[in-house]
């Protein structure tokens, strides 16, 4: 349209080169690096929230498990027996793996499962807490 003033038409135009003010491109650059300054923000706040929901159901799974525990010692002192008797299991499994040679008696591994320890604890339980 303006060449049209001039006596002028214009049917193609090519542009063979173009280049940009240096203080242009630093500007582009500088925006293109702020937009991924801001999206490595994004993920990691929403990184940080899945963390932290994690967290929180694990620490909700932890007090579950805690209180159903304490329900079953309350309910069946023998369930400390079982759970004695787990461990021992676990301990002498250990201790039957390793390369090492140890000497200890067995109320240090808590193998004294036909011992008096579980009347000791369940007289002690008693007495402090009144679960009974």
């Amino acid at each position: 349209a303006r060449a049209a003033s001039f006596n002028v038409a214009l049917e193609d135009v090519a542009i063979t080169h173009l280049s940009f003010s240096p203080e242009y491109a630093r500007a582009v650059e500088a925006k293109q690096v702020a937009q991924q300054d801001a999206e490595r923000a994004k993920y990691v706040v929403i990184g940080a929230l899945q963390e932290k929901q994690t967290i929180i159901t694990k620490a909700r799974g932890e007090a579950e498990s805690a209180e159903l525990i304490g329900t079953a010692v309350r309910r069946n002192p023998g369930f400390m027996k079982l759970r004695r008797i787990d461990a021992a299991r676990d301990i002498a499994d250990i201790v039957s793996k390793s390369g090492n040679k140890i000497y200890l008696n067995a109320d240090t591994l808590l193998l004294n499962l036909m011992g008096d320890a579980d009347n000791k604890f369940e007289q002690s339980v008693t007495k402090k807490s009144g679960w009974r």
